[in-house]
């Protein structure tokens, strides 16, 4: 009853937004022409309708209850077109304040109240916060919707790491980081297929998964083996997993159902060719020098994500060498636990927040929602002298598209 109450809630307060939408665009084509207002008019309540309808309908239509895809597809332009007016409306609530404002004005100062009725009268000023409200909104849902296209637009982000203890042999070491894959989201095979192929371009000495093969079941690889298991570098293809690949978003109709999905997607690592490191390290050894990579399993700062990690386990037995890398999902780790508790970690590869797949980034400015989740998110951070680096994703969940923060791949070179 709980559920339905608030189901409800969301119409109510989508068909009152849709309302005070439309008293701003009616207010904008009072000066049309009456087929043109009839046009516009019609083509708005069409829109908002049927948004309101499908919400209605979409526990019963079983095509979205089976097609994630086409779920992600609708409810992605749902999610949108509600931001999209909600953020026209505070273009609108700022002009209704300033002309509530131009009213008491003048009914608190009635012989000096001419100027402000005046104000009120004219509509150049709330015209163009109309105006403003409609075009920030508009551009708002033509970006996300322009987004679709930008899911396979797999950038190339190259950085040069220098590390004073870092052994002379492993100088000029090419390691490729890919992050977040979500296979379970893919729509196009040949698009997923030239981002593998970019990726073996580069040429890598190294390549380091950091987690979420998949949105939750371990089948949703079984179409990509033949894209993934592409992989290849001398010294091996590492990865480990992220909170979605638990598979802890899912009804399973048994905790044994669970656990056997974890245990199959463990064993597709391996198919892969992929080293699965679980809360443990191996040795990387070049020339007669050795550096430690360590694995851990999901580990986050915040309660809603797991902890499975066990980052003692992995770091047991690394002290002697004298350069450390490390594979953790969650970038929140990198405070909580592994600069406080490990200072010789010299580098941390994750990924996790995918820059929330929508932001501004230039060489001067970054931002995203994300930010004000995550103090690091995306890219290189630094403190003393150890490194975090959060790979921006090569996949994508919910919104099946990216702007602004496009789909990475790394490549790091240390020196």
């Amino acid at each position: 009853m709980r559920s339905t109450s608030g189901w409800w809630i969301v119409i109510v307060v989508m068909l009152l937004i849709d309302l005070y939408v439309f008293m701003a665009i009616r207010t904008v084509t009072q000066n049309s022409s009456e087929k043109a207002r009839v046009i516009i008019h019609t083509i708005y309540w069409v829109i908002s309708a049927a948004g309101v309808i499908t919400i209605l309908l979409f526990p019963y239509v079983q095509a979205f209850q089976t097609n994630v895809i086409l779920r992600n597809y609708v409810f992605a332009m749902l999610v949108g077109l509600f931001f999209a007016k909600v953020l026209a409306s505070t273009f609108f609530l700022v002009d209704d304040l300033r002309r509530g404002a131009v009213w008491l004005m003048a009914k608190i100062f009635p012989k000096s109240g001419a100027d402000f009725v005046q104000q009120k009268n004219s509509i150049s000023r709330s015209a163009f916060l109309t105006w403003a409200g409609i075009a920030v909104g508009g551009g708002l849902f033509t970006t996300l919707l322009y987004g679709f296209s930008n899911k396979y637009n797999y950038n190339v982000r190259r950085l040069k790491l220098t590390f004073a203890n870092l052994p002379s042999a492993f100088r000029g070491l090419r390691i490729i980081q890919v992050s977040d894959i979500h296979s379970g989201s893919f729509t196009d095979k040949e698009a997923v297929k030239k981002g593998v192929e970019k990726i073996m371009e580069q040429k890598p000495d190294l390549i380091l998964f950091t987690g979420d093969l998949v949105n939750d079941r371990s089948d949703e690889m079984d179409e990509y083996m033949d894209v993934f298991n592409k992989f290849s570098a001398p010294l091996g293809v590492y990865s480990t997993l992220g909170n979605h690949d638990y598979g802890d978003y899912v009804a399973w109709p048994s905790e044994a159902a669970k656990a056997a999905n974890l245990e199959r997607l463990k064993q597709i690592h391996g198919e892969l060719g992929w080293r699965l490191l679980m809360n443990e390290h191996v040795v990387l050894e070049k020339d007669g020098a050795s550096v430690a990579l360590l694995g851990i399993e999901n580990w986050s700062a915040f309660g809603r994500f797991p902890k499975y990690g066990k980052m003692a386990a992995a770091y047991a037995g690394t002290e002697k060498y004298p350069f450390k890398i490390l594979m953790s999902h969650d970038p929140s780790h990198w405070d909580a636990e592994v600069r406080t508790k490990y200072p010789d970690i010299n580098l941390m590869l994750s990924g996790h927040t995918h820059g929330m797949q929508f932001g501004l980034e230039n060489p001067y400015f970054k931002w995203s929602p994300v930010q004000w989740f995550y103090k690091q998110w995306a890219g290189l951070y630094k403190e003393g002298q150890q490194m975090l680096y959060v790979n921006r994703g090569y996949g994508f969940i919910g919104y099946p598209g990216r702007v602004g923060i496009m789909p990475e791949i790394t490549v790091i070179e240390l020196a």
